[in-house]
This record gives structure tokens, C-alpha cells and sequence, in this order.
């Protein structure tokens, strides 16, 4: 294992590897091991070594850290400060099975998001600017500060979900947000899949600012909170902000909840780790046998794509953003197909598979595959930043297959 301390000597190791055409498996604190397409290279390089928070004036909102920094490290900065990264991050390492610790390279390389993503934006929508190495050994800023520098932009966002497939993330700049003083959670119990869209999407219509709905059928329902939810499934609001903004916001969702079914109030910690356990994706954690897949249509379609498998496999799903993404756990074969044409059927949308055996990743594209014209200026780009092709050949590869 490659790990350079200081972005010189990445950018050393990288131009030797570049002119040799020796391909590098590249990540971080390797918390999302197994995830994507098997890559083609036995050398690994990880910017776990380089380490540090670089800025951060909390007056300001935005901070500017070393990729390898432990994402725990920069969480314990923020929290000191009432501040959070608005897009509240997942730990992949419960449901990959990892023990890695997550970096805050890893988090921008993935474009990792949690509940509060459907309101907040992904990691990208946060990120300002980015230092990398490119390709050539070539150390490249892109980005600025602060919101107003616009100057490469563009680019930042562009690696971002590039799962280090484009650039060795060295540096990243992001803004924060402040954290909400007060948080509570209305559960809605009874409701079916389709009753809980229904439910949710007029919730979030509602003028009280909903930062997370999600749905946990009966099937889930024992794995949150340590069994502690209502019986039967649960649909789930969250509301937070100010102490006395909360109290009437929550006021006026429960007048329209209590026409709905039963529901129970979750505040404080309670109601945090609940989410928590959301953005964890807990039920399907410590099965890693059974494939795993992240699916993202419209909000109003994803109960009609579980109810449309169901008919033909055997799955077991719940509902974050709205309905919008589908937590989806197969018994026993992935269905990659069968899963993907119900999607095109439905109008359209992503199916990430997050966990497999190796068996399986090697003949199922882990990630959606692009129309062929996307897929070709895919290809340019990666061409111009990494023209030998070493960085972690074939994570992503396999997704140039479907025709426009």
C-alpha cells in the first residue's frame, strides 16, 4: 500500500505510475471496500495519511480540509462550533461490512448524502472547491471559498461521485450549515406503501419544512430504535430548528395527521438516532450475503416498483426522501434486470447495487448504465484527466451498455 503523506508525493508516485501505465486501486479509508465494479489493480494508493483540517472560521460556514481526515475528526469540529454538514452523510460500514474509517475525501469521491438530501442537496452541492492530482501527476486547484468564486466549479462537482475514477482527491472546501437546536419526529403508524407517499408528499407541501419523510414497513419496523416504534408500518416526518418554530410547525402537521391513523412524538436523541439508523440503512446492516441495492426514481413511483417486483421476486424494501429512494434487499439473485426494466417502465431512475458477492459483481454492472451518448463523454473526460487510465480501472466501466 501507497501512502504518501504530503500531495507532492502523491503527485510523485502518480507520474511514475502514470508513465509506466501501472494502474492504482485508489480510496481512502476504504469504509466502502466492495462497493462499485471489481477494479483492475493490485497496487492500492490511499490518501488516509493526509490529514488535517487546513480552515475553518465558523462565522464564515465553510471549512477547508486535507481528503484523508477522518470525517469523525471534522463531525467533533463542526459539533463544537452548532454547525453540521447539511447533507448529513451515511456510514456505509454497517451494510458493506467494513472497518474502515470514512475520510472526508471519500465522502466528496462518493457524493455520499443522507436523509436530508431530498431538502439540503448531495455532498456535491456542498463542495466549493477541490485540490487533486490528475492522471499526469499534475496537482490541480478547482473552486474557490466561498460561494461567489465560481472560477472551476465545475469541475469540483465533477469528481464528486467520480469514486476516484477521475483525480486523487487531496483538499476539498465545503460550506456548513448551522446545527438545528431542536429536532422532532411525528410517526404516522398503519399506513400502507402507497397511503405513506400519499401522506408524505402532502406533508411536504405543507409550509412547515419537512427535512425528512421517510417510510419503514412492518417488515423494518423492529430494527429502529430497538424495537421502540408503534406497531404496525411507520411513516416518518422530521422537523427542525428553533425550539418555538418546531413546537408550531409540529402543531400544524399533527391537525392533518390526526385525520390520517395514530401517531406517536419522537424528539431529542431518540428521534436522532432513529435517523441515524435511516441514513445507516440498519435493517439490511450484518446481511452481506444477501444483495443490496440503492434504487432512486420519482417519489411517486417507488411503491409501484416494489409492488411490481414483489409479484416476481423475492425483496424487501423501505422508503427514504419522500418515497424518491428505495432501500431494496434481494433474497438471493440481484434481478438486475428484471430490477432495471421495472425502472425504465416507471419512467425512469438509478439502481446502484451497493453489496454483492464477488461472484455477482463481476457480471452485473454495479452502477446504471448510461445512454451510449453520455457514456462517450464519459469517456473523454476520464481520457483528458487520466489518459493512461490508472485510476481504478474498471470501478465504473461497465456502465457504458444501453443505447440512446
Amino acid at each position: 500500500m501507497l501512502t504518501p503523506y504530503a500531495e507532492t508525493q502523491a503527485a510523485d508516485i502518480i507520474r511514475d505510475h502514470a508513465a509506466r501505465k501501472a494502474p492504482l486501486k485508489i480510496f481512502g479509508g476504504n469504509s466502502r471496500a466492495g462497493f462499485g465494479n471489481a477494479v483492475a489493480a493490485e497496487t492500492i494508493l490511499t490518501s488516509r495519511a493526509i490529514t488535517g483540517i487546513v480552515s475553518y472560521v465558523p462565522a464564515e460556514m465553510v471549512m477547508t480540509v486535507k481528503a484523508g481526515t477522518p470525517l469523525a475528526i471534522v463531525e467533533a469540529a463542526l459539533a463544537e462550533n452548532r454547525q453540521m454538514m447539511a447533507f448529513e452523510p451515511m456510514d456505509h460500514r454497517p451494510i458493506m461490512g467494513t472497518k474502515g474509517e470514512p475520510t472526508v475525501g471519500g465522502v466528496f469521491a462518493a457524493n455520499v448524502s443522507g436523509p436530508r438530501r431530498f431538502v439540503a442537496g448531495a455532498a456535491r452541492d456542498s463542495l466549493l472547491g477541490i485540490r487533486f492530482v490528475n492522471g499526469q501527476g499534475e496537482i490541480i486547484k478547482a473552486g474557490g471559498r466561498v460561494m461567489k468564486n465560481v472560477t472551476g466549479l465545475d469541475l469540483s462537482k465533477l469528481l464528486a461521485g467520480s469514486h476516484g475514477t477521475l483525480g486523487f482527491l487531496t483538499e476539498v472546501t465545503f460550506r456548513v450549515l448551522p446545527k438545528p437546536p431542536s429536532e422532532k419526529t411525528i410517526v404516522v403508524s398503519g399506513l400502507d406503501d402507497e397511503a405513506a407517499t400519499r401522506i408524505m408528499a402532502a406533508a411536504m407541501a405543507m409550509s412547515v419544512e419537512v427535512s425528512g419523510a421517510a417510510h419503514l414497513p412492518e417488515s423494518v419496523r423492529a430494527h429502529f430504535i430497538d424495537g421502540a416504534l408503534p406497531e404496525g408500518p411507520a411513516t416518518i416526518l422530521r422537523l427542525e430548528g428553533l425550539g418555538a418554530s418546531v413546537e408550531a410547525r409540529a402543531a400544524k402537521l399533527l391537525s392533518v395527521m390526526d385525520r390520517v391513523g395514530p401517531w406517536t412524538l419522537l424528539e431529542g436523541e431518540e428521534s436522532a438516532v432513529l435517523w441515524r439508523q435511516v441514513r445507516d440503512v440498519a435493517p439490511y446492516a450484518g446481511q452481506d450475503a444477501k444483495p443490496l441495492w440503492k434504487v432512486s426514481v420519482a417519489p411517486t413511483e417507488g411503491h409501484k416498483l416494489v409492488s411490481a417486483l414483489r409479484m416476481e421476486a423475492g425483496i424487501d424494501a423501505f422508503y427514504d426522501w419522500q418515497g424518491g429512494l428505495v432501500w431494496m434487499q434481494m433474497e438471493a439473485d440481484p434481478e438486475a434486470e428484471l430490477l432495471r426494466g421495472a425502472i425504465r417502465a416507471l419512467g425512469g431512475g438509478h439502481a446502484t447495487l451497493m453489496r454483492a458477492s464477488d461472484a455477482i459483481r463481476a457480471t452485473v454492472p454495479a452502477f446504471e448504465p448510461r445512454p451510449a451518448a453520455e457514456a462517450i463523454l464519459s469517456a473523454r473526460i476520464r481520457e483528458k484527466l487520466d489518459p493512461a487510465g490508472i485510476f481504478n480501472p474498471g470501478k465504473m466501466a461497465r456502465t457504458i451498455e444501453r443505447a440512446v
